[in-house]
């Protein structure tokens, strides 16, 4: 009798694949708004009392260091807050597409941390007071990716940008469970 294989986690997505949603309701968007206004905390405390060397242990095999994990969020969601208020000032804007992983080759995401962290929390800060002013309609309005070929809806990017926090918070807080780092 062959032996059933232990179940392995994909540790590229500890909190599963990002599920697009058709729309949302108010409930799920003040659910999104809660995790966006919650994330700068939760990374913080995933990172409390790293050392150097645990900040630069991958969180998976070939992906990125604990601390280009921590220069990335920001990166990512200075131009998620970007992509939105362009939605919310012009037409179906075409966005800007960048390249996440030369961003995590620079000198600026291979330094200290804590300006990282700082700016997230301010960000998050200015980020969530615009989604909070958002009306109904706003939800609807979109931009145009034109790396992937499509247009997304504020409603979407919205949920996609709750989830993106929490995938990222869960690859550093995975890893200091599997490594027992306390």
């Amino acid at each position: 009798m062959e032996a059933t294989p232990a179940f392995e986690p994909d540790l590229r997505y500890p909190v599963g694949e990002f599920q697009q949603p058709e729309s949302l309701t108010d409930a799920q968007r003040q659910e999104c708004i809660s995790a966006i206004a919650d994330a700068p905390a939760r990374l913080a405390a995933a990172v409390a009392g790293l050392t150097a060397a645990q900040l630069d242990t991958p969180y998976r095999p070939g992906g990125w260091t604990v601390r280009q994990l921590v220069h990335h969020i920001p990166d990512s969601h200075m131009n998620a807050y970007t992509r939105f208020k362009l939605a919310l000032t012009e037409d179906v804007p075409t966005i800007k597409p960048y390249d996440e992983k030369s961003w995590a080759e620079l000198a600026d995401s291979k330094g200290a941390i804590e300006p990282s962290l700082a700016l997230l929390e301010n960000l998050h800060k200015r980020w969530v007071a615009l989604l909070r002013s958002l009306a109904p309609s706003d939800w609807s309005r979109t931009f145009y990716h034109p790396e992937h070929g499509w247009t997304m809806s504020l409603d979407a990017v919205l949920a996609m940008e709750a989830w993106h926090g929490r995938h990222h918070v869960a690859h550093i807080t995975s890893l200091r469970e599997r490594n027992g780092w306390r």
